[in-house]
This record gives structure tokens, sequence and C-alpha cells, in this order.
């Protein structure tokens, strides 16, 4: 894991003067200030060159879903903005298509793919720290989430609702939305991004970088927003991120963004299979489907509570279930045995202790009964012990749903019948319920670029397997269960009064396939919904000639 970068911010290089930024206004007094002259700056700002021929080649022309591999001319490591827009003008000026890495945790093809003749890798940005001229915490595009918790909590005692998984990249994290545990409470990812640094590409290939606010004077407001959830690779080079929550005023960092628990209740149960009839697991799903119908509006007081419920295939030997819940708020152990009782209420089922890894979750045995401890060592706990969701020799399969309704008898029915099949019997293989709804459905659907702001619960099908044999039976099986469960929508979750849509940052191609999705409704309506014109708008201003693409990106609105 990459540690957090705590230097000083010698490599900054844009001023923010009326909205707009100037490239390298910042660096010689920064360097300066730190006893550093402007070359050595330079120099240490300039990532390597990455051949065919190079040792590190083929680690780099892949990324967790090892299904994916690109093979560019070469690879670019990015170290700084100065850096990004070199890098960027060079593949422009040699007409190279580029792809963009951060953490390399994309389920799809966006990075990885045939057609990449350039790989810009932002992997050594990683740094974490307060700008007091923007009053904004500034993150670079390659700090891990891990890393972005430890700097913001250790440093400030604040951070941002993100995910569990620890080692995924800030720079896709947040341009797809970002959600974690704290998000019933606190929002999305980017309700907090206040400011967003983006190296971008004219109509005449001429590069430039741009600082864009969420204030509504800002000329280029546009592409913040369109940096709240319209996805990473669309619109040009992230280098920086700013966060402070809406309404933050005065000047003590501490005060400017999310203050997290200092500490959680935590629970890990395990349901065994051996003891489910299919009767035990209609219930059992229905009671968490019903639980979050009733609790999940934004002044809800089970926003302080979130949970993560792996249904595990029956190769596993068990459903698997983790819930945190705010330890300060008045009454949390109830509000934990009340939600743990909801949700095997009339199953005859009692939870056992969670004793071996599921999903994106460790075995914790020691949680059986719910357990008090830091919020941060709780943040550590999930998300780095995980064998399975990180390992970087897999391959995976995912698709993914918002869900505004409890599921229907047609879809549980779906979910028993291919999660204890014997057909494909792989232990690696689960559908992940995560809670949402909370203060997330407090915004707009337009208020960012992520328009799902009515969902309950979110759900992702995945599974995972170790080399290409066995690619046939894991997309049949993801495809298989994926299709069925939302059959009268055309095989994807069109969003109606029962479902909204896909998550972006759990990009699948197959809705861009007719086959696939026969629901005639386009795939970037199952993403962004109304908000796709707008993007459209801000992708043919800051990205007119379509240079930044993949399998899923924004087309610039026609002329």
């Amino acid at each position: 894991m990459t540690g957090v970068n705590r230097r000083t911010m010698l490599s900054r290089s844009a001023a923010v003067i009326g909205g707009t930024a100037v490239a390298g206004t910042l660096a010689a007094p920064l360097a300066a200030a730190a006893g550093t002259t402007t070359a050595q700056a330079g120099a240490a700002s300039t990532g390597a060159t990455i051949r065919p021929d190079d040792p590190r080649y083929p680690l780099l022309t892949t990324g967790n879903n090892q299904r994916f591999v690109s093979r560019p001319d070469y690879i670019r490591m990015i170290r700084s903005t100065a850096d990004a827009e070199r890098a960027l003008q060079d593949a422009v000026r040699q007409g190279k298509r580029v792809s963009l890495r951060s953490g390399g945790h994309c389920f799809a093809d966006f990075v990885c793919h045939s057609e990449a003749e350039v790989v810009l890798d932002f992997s050594e940005m990683t740094e974490v720290t307060y700008d007091a001229t923007m009053r904004a915490f500034s993150v670079q595009p390659g700090a891990r989430l891990m890393n972005v918790y430890e700097a913001l909590y250790k440093g400030w005692g604040v951070t941002v609702p993100g995910g569990i998984c620890y080692s995924v990249g800030a720079g896709g994290h947040i341009a797809g939305g970002g959600y974690g545990l704290l998000s019933r409470a606190h929002g999305l990812v980017v309700d907090h991004l206040y400011a967003v640094e983006v190296v971008t590409v004219d109509a005449h290939g001429k590069v430039r970088t741009v600082v864009a606010t969420r204030e509504e004077k800002d000329p280029n407001r546009d592409l913040w927003w369109a940096h709240t959830g319209g996805g990473g690779g669309n619109f040009g080079l992230v280098t920086r991120y700013w966060f402070r929550s809406p309404g933050a005023t005065g000047t003590d960092p501490g005060k400017l963004l999310v203050q997290p628990p200092s500490t959680v209740l935590v629970s890990a149960v395990s349901f065994p299979w051996k003891d489910l009839t299919e009767a035990q697991f209609t219930r059992l799903l229905k009671n968490f489907g019903a639980w979050h119908a009733v609790n999940s509006a934004p002044d809800s007081p089970y926003t302080a509570l979130s949970s993560l419920f792996n249904v595990c295939h029956r190769s596993h030997g068990t459903l698997d279930m983790f819930t945190q819940v705010d330890a300060t708020v008045p009454g949390a152990e109830k509000l934990l045995d009340d939600y743990l009782s909801a949700i095997t209420a009339g199953t005859g089922l009692k939870a056992g202790a969670m004793t071996k890894p599921s999903g994106e979750l460790t075995a914790m045995p020691q949680l059986a009964a719910p357990r008090r401890m830091p919020w941060l060592q709780a943040t550590r706990l999930v998300g780095t012990n995980n064998p399975t969701i990180t390992n970087p020799t897999s391959r995976g399969a995912h698709k993914s749903a918002y869900m505004k309704k409890n599921f229907s008898d047609h879809q549980i029915a779906t979910m028993f019948r291919h999660m204890s099949g014997e057909d494909y019997w792989n232990p690696d293989t689960m559908i992940v319920l995560f809670s949402f709804g909370g203060q997330v459905n407090a915004a707009a659907p337009t208020a960012t670029a992520n328009a799902q702001r009515g969902s309950i619960f979110k759900m992702c099908f995945q599974t995972f397997w170790p080399d290409e044999s066995g690619d046939e039976a894991a997309l049949g099986w993801a495809r298989g269960i994926y299709e069925e469960f939302f059959a009268t929508t055309g095989g994807v979750p069109v969003p109606n009064d029962d479902q909204d849509g896909c998550y972006i940052n759990y990009p699948d191609v197959d809705v861009a396939d007719a086959a696939r999705n026969r629901s005639g409704v386009p795939w970037h309506a199952l993403y962004y919904k109304e908000n796709y014109p707008r993007l459209q708008q801000v992708k043919r201003r800051w990205d007119p000639a379509n240079y930044f693409r993949h399998s899923l990106s924004v087309e610039p609105a026609a002329r």
C-alpha cells in the first residue's frame, strides 16, 4: 500500500485566479519556501517513461481485474500537474490515444484496452494536505482511500464518506461519486467536493490546466459539476481534488469537513447455508429490504447505521453481514440491537460468528457480539485485511443496481436459485447489499452529476475466479442472474418506481450491448439518467475532440 506523501506541495502548478488556473505560477514560490530550487523541484516531479522492454511493463499494463490487459507504446508515471501537462501534450502531439489510471481498480476496460497507446498513471501522486488558500483539503488522484482517511483524520480529525476497499485510488472513486459506511449520515464523497484541478485539451490540441469550483459565479463550475459523479476518464486529467463541506465557515480545518464518530459499534455475523430453507432465505432478504424502505429517509435516526450484507453463494457456506453504528449517538446500542432483530425476525435463524473472509470483508469472529472501537480502527479492520476483492491476480465480473423498494417475489426467487445452484460452484461469488439513502437522498438529482438520489440500498452482483479458463462460466453466471433479476425491464435496472439504474464506478459494458440490455433504454440513462445531456454539454466545452474516451465514455453534445 502506497504511503501518504506528506511533503510540502512542491509540484502544484495552478493558481486560482477568478476561477481559472494559470500553469506554473505557484511552483517556484512553494519550492523556494521549502528550501528547494525550481530546477530540483522540476526534476523531482518528472515521472518515468516505461516501455515494453522495461521489467515494470507487464505489471503496469493491467489493473486489479486481470480480465483486462493493454499493450501501450509506453506508460508515463505522473508526479505533478506540470508533469501531466507535458505528458498529455506529448501524446496529443504524437496523435496517440491515452487512458488514465489512479488506483487500478476499474471493473471494466476503461484503462486497459486494445486501443490504449499511452497509459498515464497517477499512482505516484499521493499527497493529502490542507490548502489554507482554498480553505479546503487537497487530495491527489493517486492517494489510496485508506491513506486519505489516515491523513485527514490524524492530521485534522476529519474525513470523507468514502468506500471500504483500502487500495482504491481517489482519482476514479471521487469522479464516479464515491460512497461508504458514513454516506447515510453524510452523503456521497462528491457532496463535499469543493474544487477540482483538471488538465484539458481544446479543439486545437492545446493543453491547459483549469481549476473549477462549486462557487456559483465560477465560469468553470460546469467542469466541477461533471466531476461530481460523471465518471473518470471523460473530461481530462484530474491532478487534484479539494474538499470542504457545504456551509462550512471559518478557517479552522477541523470544522471544514466531515467529522467521523470518535467510536463506532461494529457487528459481524453469519447465517449458515445449511440452516437455510428457501422460505427462510426469502424472509431474511425481505426483512433487509423492508427495514431499509422504512429507515432510509434523510432525517431517520438510523442514518447513524450502515450495513453491508454479502449474500454469498452456497459454496461459500454462509451469508455474512457487517454493521456499523455511530457509537456517540444516543441509544446506539438499541439502534444496532433493533436492526439485527429486524433482519432475523420470523426466520427462526440465529446469527453466528463470521469465521472466514467474505467478499470485501475479512473474517471477524471477535465481532459476533457487538464491540465498540475507534472509528479509524474499525475502518482499518474492514478495509485492509481482505484477500478476495483486493487479490491482484484474479479476474472479476461486476454488475450493479440501485433499489428504491424491497425485493419482489420474482427477484428473491431468482437470487435463491442462482446462489444455491450447483451449476456454478464458486465460493467467491456474492450479491452485496449495501445500505444507502439517508443523507445521500437529501440532495437533488441535478445538484451533482450523480443522479441517483432516491434509493434505499445498492446492489453489486459479483464473482471472482483465477484464470481465463473460468471466463465463460463466470460471465454466464453474472449475466444469467442479473438479466433474470431484472427480467421485467429488459435485463437491466431501468429507472422507475422500484429501481434507479446503475453505478458508474461499477461499470459494466454489457449494458451497452443490445443483446444483453433488451430494455430499449440506452446505457447512459442507466448511469446518468436525465443528467446525461448536461454532461454532454460539459464534454463539448472541455473535450470537444472527444480525446478522452473509453467503452462507456460521455459523448460530446452535437453542435
